[in-house]
């Protein structure tokens, strides 16, 4: 039997390959945020055990970032079907007014039953506001931005009519595991998101859905022609949004015992549109990238921690972090890369002829 030798990939393709994965830079940038904290916090990477939980620096950015995750994740398939989301940050407030309004008024806030109940309303209400939203961009045909922002604002207002303009305050432990419980040393809600994320992309990656959605978003024409049903899958990536938003509201309502109609989930929808835009998912739509999301995410809220480990005054935390972000497109940007060291290929101009030269050619030629 005659064996041939086993193919090894050459070290230098298998490099080139590695810099152009759409993981490296957000890898790369997460990582540089890290050890920059490292510098002005020597024990940021510590991680220590008090009263069987995990406790440190690394543990409250993926906490803390957990709803975070929810959110961005959500969105990003909305994003992939060439979409956008601009209510998540209204769900998230109403998820978490209509959970405490329902635990503060029972007779019984402590048990596991009424923390149940109150979940269900949630995730109910997140059904409804979903397939409003989708009804709107599929069946309708209205912009997904405009469906959206119809949402952002009217369902302020509701969170805010639910809670009656106060801050709704709730003692009940089994509601306080959501975002600030711990099980197995760990954080409760890193597990919840862990969870999400891995049911996400194994639905997505292992069947047929998540090519169907980077169809639609990537060609509807096509898609349409080949007989992909858009509107069902439209309608399902924005119920699918609304439920990790109302998740992400229950963690954040819960990680702090009260809900804020106001403020609670402000501005999260413009976080989560950078964490998947820094993961590096298109807004025109298509391939979508889950890990690229997570990281992305994780970069925001680490950004955050730093702000607050530097102690930047409050009056310029938002330019401070906008600079940060700036940098870290352009980082990303292979144009800008290209430019700043100097690697653009320029090809030298060929040389045109007039009609009067072709003839004396070819008599030297001759």
């Amino acid at each position: 039997m005659n064996s041939q030798p086993a193919r090894v990939a050459p070290v230098g393709g298998l490099g080139k390959r590695l810099a152009r994965h759409r993981l490296l830079w957000p890898s790369l940038i997460l990582l540089a945020l890290l050890l920059g904290n490292l510098a002005f916090t020597h024990d940021f990477f510590s991680v220590r055990v008090r009263n069987g939980h995990l406790y440190g620096s690394l543990i409250d950015i993926m906490q803390f970032g957990a709803p975070l995750i929810l959110v961005a994740l959500g969105m990003t398939l909305v994003i992939a079907t060439r979409g956008i989301d601009l209510s998540v940050g209204s769900t998230v407030a109403i998820a978490g007014a209509l959970a405490c309004q329902h635990i503060a008024s029972s007779s019984s806030p402590g048990s596991v039953g009424t923390m149940l109940t109150a979940v269900v309303i949630a995730l109910c209400v997140a059904l409804v506001l979903g397939l409003a939203n989708g009804l709107l961009v599929s069946r309708l045909g209205v912009q997904p931005i405009v469906a959206t922002l119809i949402l952002m604002v009217a369902g302020r207002g509701v969170a805010q009519l639910i809670t009656d303009g106060q801050i709704i305050t709730v003692t009940s432990a089994p509601y306080k595991m959501i975002g600030g419980g711990y099980w197995l040393m760990f954080p409760f809600a890193v597990i919840l998101a862990a969870v999400v994320v891995a049911l996400t992309s194994l639905v997505t990656r292992r069947s047929a859905l998540g090519m169907l959605i980077e169809a639609v978003g990537g060609n509807p024409t096509a898609s349409r022609l080949v007989g992909i049903r858009a509107a069902g899958l439209l309608t399902l990536v924005y119920v699918f949004s609304a439920v990790c938003a109302t998740v992400a509201g229950l963690m954040i309502s819960s990680n702090v015992s009260s809900a804020d109609g106001n403020n609670a989930g402000l501005w999260i929808e413009l976080d989560a549109i950078l964490a998947v835009v820094i993961g590096g998912t298109a807004l025109t739509g298509g391939r979508f990238s889950l890990g690229g999301t997570v990281l992305g995410a994780l970069i925001i809220q680490t950004l955050s921690t730093t702000v607050y480990t530097l102690g930047v005054p409050p009056e310029t935390t938002l330019v401070f972090k906008a600079v940060v972000v700036i940098v870290v497109c352009l980082v990303q940007s292979p144009v800008f890369r290209a430019k700043a060291l100097q690697r653009r290929r320029t090809t030298p101009p060929r040389p045109t002829t007039t009609a009067g030269e072709a003839p004396l050619k070819q008599e030297a030629r001759a």
